[in-house]
């Protein structure tokens, strides 16, 4: 493997949801380690799910991995990490101011802003620790999908450059409070990323047009901040063999054969890898130990007939959908699942029978006129850009409260527009428009992975509290918030999409225990990309079918109350026209 020659300190794995980041970092890891070497793996991830891959329980604390001797292993828990940090501001001011104001800064403190302050600065400390630069030789970083990873590496500078120029006022007073003294950490995190001696930057990537596409956008964003040392690996390609005599197969082998011969420019001149798909999960040592190598020596493939599988299909959950004749559905789960495909599909096919619908996304790496690729009668299209409305948020700010300002007071507050925070705030109220739409139409959300989309819920549930405090009791029963209409099945139904795959439905399952926590009872699963659902006869293929069964019998049995499985396609389900049939299947 090309990024494996001459590695250096610090090895980053980042790319699109779903494209194998965290067993592509976790088999590095490995194979460092039995070559001698002292190796400290750590996820930055929300979804992180590095534990469930090794079968340890690892946590926010760094764990040695017992069965790989020089291995440990850590996971940056956002949520840990912004309580502590709540603690330690807190703390201090807790019986010396009124309770009141002590309730208002811990309110400041409650959304997503201070969860990602929190997680940046263990990062960066990770960067700049020299006894963890003692301590191990490698440190390889799992990261959060693409828009997630993006905005943790642009942190640094970010921050650096709004500490530099002054704090702003009101919107980070919180988050901000224990930063200023952490500016030379910052800054050293910062060379450490762009100094190609010490950091490698991996792009994972799958042979497919619209991935490729992501992550060339990925590689320029990078590039532009000075991540420049880039390499290219493209995993689960189907071996060439596996296409004899399988129609399915077949397709799948020419579409990636398409894609890898159209790969986008900006990816071209990239040392590049390709890892071949496997007939088994990626969990456990001896799956991860097999991943990077060209041929999985001691694996067999444990069944060579196809597999017939009679479960419900999408289709059977579109007319209990349909019936409500309006409503929120919002599909939630771990990037790289499909959720763009399935909400376009959910959409069009509602679009069809003559109902009114809004289908949008709040996810910063989906790109719906992609998959649509054209238009259809009843159907809207949109997407919560976040700098449009971080703009929209700062003029109407500027308009109301800044109209009233001198000259100083104005410059202040547009200062404090600048602050990381506006966008949570700008997000969360592009979020709270479209869904109140959802009264008179149907509106279709295609989220962000798993862990953007807990915190866009966190910042709905901080937006309820607040509205229930300044309100009080007897008013919050006439006023209905975002989050009373998420929690209302009434007039939500959330859809959590998986494959049957060990560690996707895991974190499914995660996802809809945390879900349960917020009071959000999720509607219904859908299982996409299932090969036990079509009628492959790869002997590779038909053996992930067979691996699929136990997920599938595990979501229907132990998870959901109601589920769908949708067929790996032939054809990718991109246009209007394959999209429907996807809908019908």
């Amino acid at each position: 493997m090309k990024f494996l020659d001459q590695p250096p300190r610090f090895l980053f794995f980042t790319g699109k949801g779903g494209v194998g980041k965290t067993s592509i970092a976790c088999a590095t890891a490995i194979q460092l380690a039995e070559s001698g070497k002292r190796v400290l793996l750590v996820s930055t991830d929300p979804a992180s799910n590095v534990g469930q891959v090794f079968g340890v329980t690892i946590g926010n604390h760094i764990t040695p991995i017992p069965a790989v001797p020089r291995l440990a292993a850590l996971e940056i828990d956002p949520q840990a990490a912004a309580q502590a940090y709540r603690d330690h501001i807190v703390g201090p001011v807790r019986g010396v101011l009124p309770e009141a104001v002590v309730q208002g800064i811990e309110e400041q403190l409650s959304g997503a802003c201070t969860t990602e302050i929190a997680a940046f600065d263990e990062f960066t400390s990770l960067l700049t620790d020299s006894a963890l630069l003692t301590d191990y030789d490698h440190i390889i970083f799992d990261t959060a999908p693409t828009g997630h990873t993006i905005r943790m590496l642009q942190l640094p500078g970010a921050w650096s450059n709004f500490l530099e120029e002054g704090k702003g006022d009101a919107s980070c007073l919180g988050p901000l409070a224990g930063l200023e003294k952490q500016r030379e950490q910052y800054q050293a995190a910062v060379d450490a990323l762009t100094d190609g001696s010490m950091t490698r930057l991996i792009l994972v990537a799958r042979a497919q047009q619209s991935t490729l596409r992501e992550v060339a956008r990925t590689r320029e964003e990078l590039a532009a901040i000075g991540l420049t040392h880039q390499y290219l690996v493209i995993n689960g390609i189907l071996p060439s063999i596996e296409s004899t005599n399988d129609p399915l197969a077949t397709a799948i082998h020419e579409r990636e054969l398409a894609a890898l011969h159209a790969i986008p420019e900006a990816l071209s001149a990239l040392p590049r890898d390709y890892v071949t798909l496997k007939p088994f999960n990626m969990v456990g040592l001896d799956a991860l130990r097999h991943l990077l190598a060209d041929t999985p020596v001691g694996v067999k493939i444990v069944v060579e007939v196809p597999i017939e599988l009679d479960e419900p299909r999408l289709s059977d959950l579109m007319d209990e959908i349909a019936a409500d004749g309006h409503g929120l559905v919002m599909l939630m789960g771990k990037g790289g699942v499909g959720k763009t495909t399935l909400a376009a599909a959910i959409a069009v096919e509602l679009a069809r029978r003559g109902l009114p619908v809004h289908l949008t996304t709040s996810d910063p790496a989906a790109h719906l006129t992609e998959t649509l690729e054209g238009a259809l009668d009843n159907l809207t299209v949109s997407r919560i850009d976040p700098h449009t409305e971080t703009e929209r948020y700062r003029q109407h700010v500027l308009e109301t409260k800044g109209a009233k300002l001198d000259t100083q007071g104005r410059a202040l507050l547009e200062e404090d527009l600048r602050s990381p925070c506006t966008e949570e705030i700008a997000v969360f109220q592009g979020f709270s428009r479209i869904i109140r739409e959802a009264g008179k139409k149907f509106v279709v959300m295609d989220t962000a992975p798993t862990g953007h989309t807990l915190m866009l819920i966190d910042a709905t549930g901080a937006y309820h509290r607040e509205a229930a405090r300044q309100m009080g009791s007897n008013s919050i029963s006439h006023y209905t918030t975002p989050m009373m209409q998420l929690q209302d099945s009434k007039q939500t139904k959330v859809l959590i999409v998986t494959l049957a795959e060990t560690t996707p439905v895991l974190e499914a399952a995660s996802l809809q225990a945390d879900l349960r926590r917020a009071k959000i009872e999720p509607w219904a699963w859908i299982i996409n990309n299932s090969v036990a659902a079509t009628s492959a006869i790869s002997p590779l293929l038909c053996s992930r079918a067979a691996n699929e069964l136990r997920e599938i019998n595990t979501v229907a049995n132990q998870h959901a109350q109601r589920y769908a499985v949708v067929p790996l396609l032939k054809d990718e389900p991109v246009g209007v026209a394959r999209l429907l049939e996807l809908a019908a299947g």
